[in-house]
């Protein structure tokens, strides 16, 4: 069994591949591919966290991918299809999509936010997700040089 020591370990075994950044969901350009269906995609170094937002009677038609998919549903409720099962999830539900596995999702009165986490990164939204990380690096820089600047000035 694993204890709390090494979970939480401070042993440094690796070297960091990239630093750490701070994103706020808000400031992501949504991307929308289906009326009403909007994706907003994080971008690590091997793993995507994409925030989705359903607004009523909005459909996610049935497709594949060859990346994993974990589905957490935040707010709200939509029927998921998971290789020709539907349920209604959630908040608190959770959905795991394997490669390959046909799925869809469609709400009906009500909206949904959902987070959708692939491994590896989702090819479709790759080019967006690689942008926009580009886009916050650039801003963390941006406040890094007015934060020393105003620092030299005082």
């Amino acid at each position: 069994m694993t204890t709390a020591d090494q979970h939480f370990s401070t042993d440094a075994v690796g070297v960091p591949e990239a630093d750490g950044r701070f994103v706020t969901v808000a400031g992501i350009q949504p991307v929308e591919l289906v009326p009403g269906l909007e994706f907003r995609p994080v971008l690590g170094e091997r793993t995507m966290v994409n925030f989705v937002h359903f607004a009523p009677h909005t459909e996610a038609p049935r497709h594949v991918h060859e990346e994993e998919q974990i589905v957490i549903v935040l707010e709200g409720e939509f029927d998921f299809e998971l290789d020709g099962e539907v349920r209604t999830v959630r908040p608190g539900d959770v959905v795991v999509v394997p490669p390959w596995v046909p799925h869809g999702a469609r709400t009906q009165d009500s909206t949904c936010l959902e987070v959708d986490v692939f491994n590896p990164p989702r090819r479709t939204l790759l080019e967006h997700a690689s942008a926009e990380r580009e886009r916050t690096r650039a801003d963390v820089a941006e406040a890094a040089g007015a934060a020393a600047d105003d620092g030299a000035a005082g």
